[in-house]
């Protein structure tokens, strides 16, 4: 009987230690997982803020144009077209020099409703590179932010962007700023829209007529030449006539002693 307990408890111990040493021997049984435990991707990087104010203040000089656009609050149109659509903008931009140029028609007559048209004139709602005014060449006139009624046309010659707005034709002479999504480019000349300046536009002036070359012909004889010709001819008539006055000297000299000669015998 002792015997028996005693084997019952040995066994016993046997299958506790067995299943102890196979629970620490095996690994881990992986945890199931949730379908809201799934990484998310990282979202995209926000794209980097254009400053406006800053770009047009180091370039150009500029400084008439971005008067303009901070006395119209049209800057704030334009800071919110380049940062927070997904279009961008383009925006032509006169030098200093071109709003001195100004004479006729003058800015000063227009009402602050137009000089803010004016002033959006100068931008369309979309980034275009210089290469995309290849393909907007052929497409007629290009709406502005100004509205529909403020088309610019286009033309590419040959690389060179040229802009009909029909009181202004100018081109871009060089690209102040140029990536995704704002294009900043510099132009000649004011852009005049026919929605405020009318259609009644005046002729160009024309271009003034080359000075003719006037040089002197190799085979005409100046003045001097002619002087020198006509003295030449002349000095033999008058050596001519000192001769014939010396001759005729002489001739009465000799007479005179002749006649004396015939007095004296």
């Amino acid at each position: 009987m002792e015997f028996s307990r005693v084997s019952m408890i040995s066994c016993f111990a046997l299958l506790l230690c067995s299943s102890l040493a196979y629970g620490a021997s095996s690994p881990p049984a992986p945890m199931a997982m949730s379908p809201s435990s799934t990484p998310t991707p990282a979202p995209a990087p926000a794209p980097e803020y254009v400053n406006l104010t800053y770009l047009l203040s180091v370039a150009g000089p500029f400084h008439t144009f971005l008067n303009y656009l901070e006395s119209t609050k049209v800057l704030d149109t334009f800071q919110n077209q380049a940062n927070n659509t997904d279009q961008g903008i383009t925006i032509f931009v006169p030098k200093d020099s071109a709003f001195k140029a100004l004479k006729k028609p003058s800015l000063s007559n227009l009402t602050n409703d137009q000089l803010k048209s004016l002033i959006l004139f100068h931008a369309m709602p979309k980034f275009y590179s210089l290469a995309d005014f290849n393909k907007l060449s052929t497409k007629g006139p290009v709406s502005t932010l100004a509205g529909s009624q403020y088309s610019l046309n286009f033309t590419d010659n040959s690389g060179t962007v040229h802009l009909d707005s029909g009181w202004s034709k100018t081109k871009v002479s060089s690209a102040v700023h140029s990536t995704d999504p704002v294009a900043i480019y510099q132009v000649d000349k004011v852009l005049l829209p026919e929605a405020i300046f009318g259609t009644d536009i005046p002729p160009m002036p024309p271009a003034p007529a080359p000075a003719p070359d006037i040089s002197p012909a190799a085979d005409a004889p100046s003045a001097e030449t002619k002087g020198k010709g006509s003295s030449s001819k002349a000095e033999p008539s008058t050596s001519s006539s000192h001769r014939i006055m010396n001759f005729g000297t002489w001739n009465q000299l000799l007479l005179a002693l002749f006649g004396g000669w015939v007095m004296f015998f």
